[in-house]
């Protein structure tokens, strides 16, 4: 293979917005890159995650009109941090209100970690609105999936970070960290909330890389980015993300007709690779690539080169 392919320049959005979602929510979006060329959206992780400027940067300005944006209760999304009407189903929807409002009958779905879930449910909802799949770090949210980052499994390989996710917890609640952290996550006491919050933050911040990276664990500990990530994912969590277990593989059949390419690290922590490989199995038309050396963040280079390959490759099959 030729060299890595890395980041795009860094680009500023040619227009920025909200959308009105209804249920009290309002969705702060941008887009990037050049009007009326190849529509795509981009969809973050988390749950709760937001968006950054470096998520712009996986698509050719001068061939895609990206649009990113704010899921519900997170970024600049308001109401911040909110779990009420906050939904995967509800996301779904609000990706088809934002497809009408930039009027693409067809877009390329971009989606990372929770972004390849809520992709997955998008994609198998409205299979007829996406022109193609880019997927990386693949989650179905299973409870198998749930218990290997939050019971037994990552513990075994990170027993020191463990220790510190488990210490605000007493001991008779760690049988069931998702309710545990729940509790305190929805607590009436804004520094439990903080307190909780940032240590569920930090497990992952210091867990998606294959090394670590000090700029990402920072991230994940400051403390407006850990309220809305935390309480948005343990809330989707505890709720299996509103999704029949094992219902989006199940599912994929839907989608094997759209062209797709799943990207996936081998040594990713939260998100086990045999979740990729049932993925892989059951759409085995799309492209495959286990990225070797690697863990779980996009911006890992093996997994950054062949996420841009993909869409490079898109957007040249458009022209």
């Amino acid at each position: 293979m030729s060299a890595l392919r890395g980041f795009y320049p860094e680009i500023e959005p040619y227009e920025t917005g909200t959308l009105d979602v209804g249920d009290g929510h309002v969705i702060h979006y941008e887009r990037v890159g050049t009007k009326g060329a190849k529509p795509a959206v981009f969809l973050h992780g988390g749950p709760g995650g937001g968006i950054s400027p470096k998520q712009r940067r996986v698509f050719d300005p001068t061939r895609y009109d990206v649009l990113l944006f704010d899921q519900r209760g997170c970024g600049r999304s308001t109401p911040f941090a909110e779990l009420e009407a906050n939904t995967t189903w509800q996301l779904v929807a609000d990706i088809e209100r934002l497809r009408e409002m930039v009027g693409a009958d067809t877009w390329l779905v971009f989606g990372g970690s929770w972004g390849s879930t809520l992709a997955l449910a998008y994609a198998e909802t409205h299979p007829e609105r996406v022109s193609e799949l880019v997927l990386r770090g693949i989650y179905t949210l299973t409870k198998a999936e749930m218990d290997w980052y939050y019971r037994f499994g990552v513990s075994e390989m990170f027993p020191d970070k463990w220790e510190r996710f488990v210490a605000p917890i007493p001991e008779a609640e760690r049988g069931d960290m998702l309710a545990a952290y729940r509790k305190r996550l929805t607590s009436e006491d804004a520094e439990t909330r903080l307190a909780a919050a940032k240590a569920w933050s930090v497990w992952e911040g210091e867990t998606i890389t294959l090394l670590p990276e000090p700029e990402t664990s920072t991230v994940f500990g400051q403390d407006e980015f850990a309220l809305a990530f935390a309480r948005i994912e343990n809330h989707f969590f505890v709720h299996a993300g509103w999704l029949e277990d094992g219902q989006l593989i199940r599912d994929a059949h839907k989608i094997r007709h759209i062209p797709g390419v799943i990207v996936h690290g081998r040594y990713d922590m939260p998100c086990p690779l045999r979740f990729a490989w049932a993925l892989h199995k059951a759409w085995p038309e799309a492209e495959f690539h286990i990225v070797e050396g690697a863990g779980h963040a996009f911006t890992e280079p093996g997994i950054l080169d062949q996420l841009i390959r993909a869409t490079d490759k898109f957007a040249e099959c458009a022209s």
